[in-house]
């Protein structure tokens, strides 16, 4: 890939390509120290890191056993290799992660891999190692989002404190005042009522002070606070300034809600995204993706598709203009291939039953020729989708598993297509 690719926008579906290569070079244990990591900050010289490497592969020579020499050698021979493609280091730096990869096959078999990353922000170390697992935490702390929002819903009788960060959102914890009503029990003085009442919503509105401290402050250190909520409440308790100072000042927005409490931290995400007061969060993207498919899933005008096989067929016809599909689609593309006549056929298998798919497909002869000597090729259902939309101009996005919207669109299949015109049939 090139390095004009990596200066774009880090679109869903890289994050979601490297996400994946992350967690399988994390899953990886070598026989031995003989897995290479290397991490090339900016602007540091290609030639220096040539260099260094080729001094390790000196020192290397001196490793005993036999085959974990020749393992690190060839990993870093490999890895020279590659950083010879190079003329001057990517803008944001380099990872590689290059070493002798375990297989089914028994110790002695396996093959030199090496894995190249351009990362989405600047690398940060300086960084070489040869140990028995890839050193992959550096860039997997690239993906997390650092920028974490605030959410407080309360009124009078509640309050819930909830964060939005990238991809996701949750409910940290929920408050109930036990303020009294605002009728007064009988036999009770309206301004000794009013006055008991003042003291335990002081009481109600300090707890929830100190809880704001503590989750967005303490724990996760917000970088602004959203307030909503029904009626004056939220506006009391902002204009008495019981918030710790820092998180008075940092109040981006205060909204009228229906809801306070868990609820009404959902409604304040809502509304967050209808009035677009930022912007820059992955989940408000999702949220308004998934909700115009899903408007069009139950309108009239057939624009939006969902399963794999029909998505697919709008795909090949050119007519998709947004692909959405979910982190866990757990489809695999299969073209099963005949060396004698050329006749070619394509599967998508769920990856339950992939191997089991695999075993007939190679125990069955070609329907043209009869010939049993076939050939079958796996891919990465996304790889294949993202192919198809690159053919078409047409949008593809990646979207979280683990939101509601991801829910949704996991109901049907884990797959949609909102489409540039309706199908004729």
């Amino acid at each position: 890939m090139s390095q004009d690719t990596h200066k774009k926008k880090w679109d869903s579906v890289k994050r979601y390509k490297l996400t994946k290569m992350l967690n399988q070079l994390s899953n990886i244990t070598g026989h031995g120290t003989e897995l290479v990591t290397v991490y090339v900050p900016p602007r540091r010289p290609i030639f220096e890191v040539v260099g260094q490497l080729r001094n390790e592969s000196g020192t290397a020579s001196n490793i005993k056993s036999d085959l974990t020499r020749t393992h690190v050698q060839d990993a870093l021979s490999k890895t020279v290799e590659h950083l010879k493609l190079y003329k001057e280091t990517p803008e944001n730096g380099l990872a590689i992660f290059c070493g002798a990869i375990p297989n089914n096959k028994g110790i002695g078999n396996e093959r030199i891999e090496l894995y190249s990353v351009l990362p989405p922000k600047p690398i940060q170390i300086n960084l070489y190692r040869c140990d028995d697992h890839f050193w992959t935490d550096h860039i997997k702390d690239m993906l997390r989002d650092e920028k974490v929002i605030g959410l407080l819903a309360i009124d009078s009788q509640e309050a819930g404190l909830g964060i939005l960060t990238g991809d996701r959102w949750e409910v940290i914890d929920t408050l109930t005042s036990g303020v009294a009503g605002k009728h007064r029990q009988g036999g009770q003085s309206a301004r000794r009522f009013e006055r008991l009442r003042e003291n335990e919503l002081n009481e109600y509105f300090h707890r929830i002070a100190d809880h704001a401290q503590k989750i967005f402050i303490d724990e996760n250190k917000i970088a602004g606070l959203i307030v909503g909520g029904p009626g004056p409440t939220k506006e009391n308790f902002l204009k008495e300034e019981y918030l710790d100072y820092r998180l008075q000042n940092n109040v981006l927005a205060t909204l009228d809600s229906s809801y306070s409490g868990s609820e009404g931290v959902r409604e304040i995400l809502d509304k967050v995204n209808e009035q677009g007061i930022i912007s820059d969060y992955r989940l408000l993207e999702e949220k308004k993706l998934v909700k115009k498919f899903m408007s069009q899933v139950y309108s009239d005008e057939g624009l939006a598709m969902y399963g794999i096989h029909d998505v697919l067929k709008m795909l090949k016809s050119g007519i998709v203009d947004t692909l959405i599909v979910t982190d866990e689609i757990p489809y695999v593309h299969l073209e099963i291939k005949c060396n004698k006549c050329g006749n070619t056929e394509e599967k998508y298998v769920d990856r339950v039953n992939l191997i089991t798919t695999k075993q007939e497909e190679v125990s069955k002869s070609c329907s043209k020729c009869g010939s049993q000597d076939r050939e079958i090729t796996e891919q990465d259902i996304v790889d294949l989708l993202e192919e198809l939309s690159a053919n078409i101009g047409s949008k593809m996005e990646v979207i979280s598993s683990k939101t509601e919207e991801g829910a949704q669109l996991g109901s049907l299949g884990n797959i949609g297509a909102i489409l540039r015109f309706k199908p004729s049939h």
